[in-house]
């Protein structure tokens, strides 16, 4: 896995509140505050929890797509059923 150099300076202005909420954050994960930046605005999960988190997002997102079908799918059936029962009363 080839790791690219970090050569380009971001700048970039916040409150003295929010750098110190960076700092602390880093702190906490014992990194410098440009890690902490890097790992939490790249397209990499930041750990195996959170890679994690995120298969199971999607196969929920997925379980709730099937289910969706199949509840439209019965109601349709359901409504099959009620119309067959009220045209032979």
């Amino acid at each position: 896995m080839t790791t690219a150099v970090k050569t380009e300076r971001i700048t970039i202005l916040g409150t003295p509140r929010f750098k110190a909420f960076l700092n602390r954050e880093a702190k906490k994960e014992g990194k410098s505050l440009s890690e902490l930046v890097r790992q939490r605005c790249g397209d990499k999960p930041q750990n195996e929890d959170e890679e994690l988190l995120a298969i199971l997002l999607k196969e929920v997102g997925d379980a709730m797509a099937r289910a969706e079908v199949s509840l439209e799918k019965g109601l349709t059936d359901a409504e099959r059923v009620l119309a067959e029962i009220r045209s032979a009363a």
